[in-house]
């Protein structure tokens, strides 16, 4: 059901230098509670030769925000300040033996603090240039010049790879049109053209041909495959609504309230993305109540 490498796990379970450092002379914010993501990364280092003695992070996400910022953390100890800023979010994907195509925004978080915190510590204000594009996703405050400089940094090739990079297009799915022109420009400079029937890896998917009911049918399904591993720990989920790509579930039991659900809910949206051979999204109940409000 996972499809988190032992690396990944390792560190979500047992995360390395968690919390703030003392002296630290470095810090760096990114992103924000109400995007769902949030990290602090702070630095210790050496005032002569600039190199980082240690390094600690707090992060309010999923398990694998969790497991990049302790990556990054183990990676840049002992490196120079200039050295550290090389670090690419693919680099932190990497040491942990891959992430899934729908977290890799968090390696991309990542980075942003690291180059957030080096600013912090050289007495400069760190801009991650994000206002001086125009808003492209309004859910996750993204906006065109990060997605252009995602899209290049990473080869991303489909409206669902900038999904799974930086978010945007993850909520309402009304900025797509807006994340194809970026791409359709991006590529262009490279003389390619964009597909919009492209899927990530250009592995061709077909398209469903299934009846909403049979759909549903699909997931429920589905979700009876993943039952007997919640019910072992005294939880289980239940189908509550499905709108379009947005599956919406209610964790019971155990997993209600659960530390780990973040994590739970990534495993039920691969499982149930794999078995129905298309992008989407698993939310909790809580999120359709948020909407409808």
């Amino acid at each position: 059901m996972w499809d988190y490498s032992e690396k990944v796990q390792e560190h979500f379970f047992n995360p390395r230098n968690a919390g703030a450092i003392d002296e630290a002379n470095g810090t760096g914010d990114v992103g924000s509670l109400s995007c769902g993501d949030a990290l602090r990364l702070t630095l210790k280092v050496d005032p002569e030769s600039e190199v980082i003695l240690d390094a600690g992070f707090q992060t309010f996400g999923c398990g694998s925000a969790i497991a990049s910022s302790s990556a990054l953390t183990e990676m840049i100890k002992g490196m120079h300040i200039d050295e550290a800023l090389k670090v690419s979010n693919q680099d932190i994907a990497d040491y942990l033996d891959g992430l899934p195509p729908e977290k890799m925004h968090c390696s991309v978080m990542g980075r942003e603090a690291l180059q957030a915190a080096v600013a912090n510590y050289r007495g400069e204000e760190w801009k991650d240039d994000h206002d001086e594009g125009a808003l492209i996703c309004k859910c996750f405050a993204v906006d065109e010049v990060m997605i252009e400089e995602t899209v290049r940094a990473n080869s991303l090739r489909t409206v669902e790879e900038v999904t799974n990079f930086t978010k945007a297009g993850g909520g309402c799915s009304s900025c797509h049109e807006g994340i194809e022109e970026i791409l359709q420009r991006v590529l262009a400079e490279s003389g390619e053209n964009f597909d919009p029937t492209a899927v990530p890896g250009e592995i061709k998917r077909p398209q469903s041909t299934l009846t909403n009911l049979q759909r549903i049918k699909r997931i429920e399904e589905l979700l009876e495959e993943i039952r007997p591993n919640l019910r072992r720990d005294n939880g289980d989920v239940e189908l509550i609504e499905v709108d379009g790509r947005k599956i919406y579930v209610k964790m019971i039991g155990a997993c209600s309230g659960c530390q780990m659900a973040a994590v739970t809910l990534d495993g039920i949206q691969q499982h149930l993305a794999n078995g129905l051979g298309e992008f989407i999204q698993v939310l909790p109940e809580q999120e359709l109540a948020r909407r409808a409000g």
